[in-house]
């Protein structure tokens, strides 16, 4: 119990995540088809700038420009031999943001957009080495945590798991999904599904990040809180509502109002460490403080019994039955 995210998280602390990168980069001239993690090196008082709002704003950790940051990712751009060195300083320009108010620093792992054995080419041991480069270079950096976010299919969380068990074995690991098809991943698991499958990894810190907004995550972290193993805590970070095409450019619908209650209810459900994804601004996550400290001292009444919710999402026999039913559907057109 000698890091300081599980100290606080066993101390009974809400924590305060924080909000988009990529929006962020994108509103301070990121364009389409740019490399983010090069401006690590390129533009980093930029990215500096955009840790620093959110510290002001009031979050507990924040997260680094680092989420395309494996050679798989890097490939596009042809920068797939600079990965250490691109991690690294994604890591440094946060920690300078973030010593000033004590903020942790946690190292953004993404998906790293390659199919993965048994439905792709790339092998689990490949795999594992390449999450495991990335995470030498979060490592060298002198990261707090690492979080292995906006995942959809087990095998790929399970070969990052392992590469960032393989070079930083005492760093917490947190792992979110995105729940975004029909509160399932594009994979079809279940917040049930996972928050059971990686406990059993030695995952301590789960939960879901980006999605459709605010009222999928908190319908997805009600199932996760019904099912958490002890000793487990639950981390969402849900985009700004849902993006919107105005005046020529994309807008998100989740003010700072909306952001703030949102904030609140999860921490009513339970949840130990609650963020934004997508769409969010500094100004977002500085109304989720102000929400937060003004009930830190509200009881919490935590999630409401199965029975209450039973059929919120739908089970895999449910699932299954349907796709059996929908080949079925098929087979009787084809023969038609």
């Amino acid at each position: 119990m000698n890091n300081k995210l599980l100290t606080w998280l066993a101390e009974g602390r809400i924590l305060l995540g924080d909000g988009a990168m990529g929006t962020m980069l994108q509103n301070a001239g990121l364009t389409d088809g740019g490399a983010p993690e090069l401006w690590n090196v390129t533009q980093p008082d930029k990215v500096r700038a955009i840790y620093q709002a959110y510290v002001d704003a009031g979050a507990n950790l924040i997260e680094t420009n680092t989420f395309g940051g494996t050679s798989a990712r890097l490939k596009m751009h042809n920068l797939q031999d600079r990965v250490i060195e691109l991690n690294r300083a994604g890591v440094q320009l946060a920690k300078e943001a973030a010593a000033s108010a004590g903020a942790l620093v946690a190292g953004s792992i993404g998906p790293s957009g390659e199919l993965i054995e048994p439905v792709g080419p790339l092998s689990m041991a490949d795999a594992e080495a390449m999450f495991a480069e990335q995470t030498q270079g979060l490592v060298e950096g002198g990261v707090d945590l690492i979080v292995i976010e906006t995942m959809s299919h087990l095998n790929e969380v399970e070969a990052a798991v392992k590469g960032a068990q393989r070079i930083a074995p005492d760093l917490p690991i947190v792992v979110t999904l995105s729940f975004d098809t029909n509160y399932h991943t594009m994979m079809g698991v279940s917040p049930k599904e996972a928050i059971e499958t990686l406990s059993q990894w030695g995952v301590s810190i789960v939960g879901a990040n980006c999605g459709n907004g605010p009222g999928e995550i908190e319908t997805v972290m009600t199932q996760m809180a019904q099912y958490r193993p002890d000793g487990v805590y639950l981390m969402a970070q849900s985009n700004a509502g849902m993006p919107q095409y105005m005046n020529g450019a994309i807008h998100y619908d989740g003010t700072p109002a909306i952001m703030a209650d949102y904030a609140l209810r999860l921490r009513n459900l339970g949840i130990n460490i609650i963020g934004a994804c997508c769409g969010s601004t500094p100004a977002h996550i500085a109304a989720m403080r102000a929400a937060l400290d003004q009930a830190q001292n509200e009881p919490i009444a935590g999630p409401p019994q199965l029975a209450h919710t039973n059929g919120m999402i739908e089970s895999p026999e449910s699932r299954a039955a349907r796709a059996a039913a929908r080949r079925g559907e098929r087979r009787q057109r084809v023969a038609a």
